[in-house]
């Protein structure tokens, strides 16, 4: 898989702020066939920055009502990046 093709964009969310933070953690939506060490590889690549952990969980997508139809969002993929101690936070700024 290509490492462009993982990583398919950021999740930014209040408690992906507080584990930006608190715990140099990143929080990325990924390709749902992406293994950890793939993640690992594709993060480490475009970002220049050493991993330390990666964490992932299937999220299932929500279902919504449009009146009488009744739909369902696309299920995803997300990860928790942690970031080693002493690299710079910076280039995830605008992630």
């Amino acid at each position: 898989m290509d490492i462009y093709e993982v990583i398919k964009g950021p999740h930014i969310t209040e408690k992906a702020t507080l584990l930006k933070d608190k715990y140099r953690q990143i929080v990325f939506k990924v390709d749902p066939r992406a293994t950890k060490i793939d993640i690992k590889r594709a993060v480490e690549t475009i970002f220049k920055t050493k991993v330390v952990k990666v964490r992932t969980m299937n999220v299932r997508g929500k279902k919504k009502r449009f009146g009488r139809i009744e739909g369902k969002k696309p299920d995803w993929k997300k990860a928790i990046v942690t970031i080693a101690p002493g690299e710079d936070l910076e280039k995830f700024s605008g992630v």
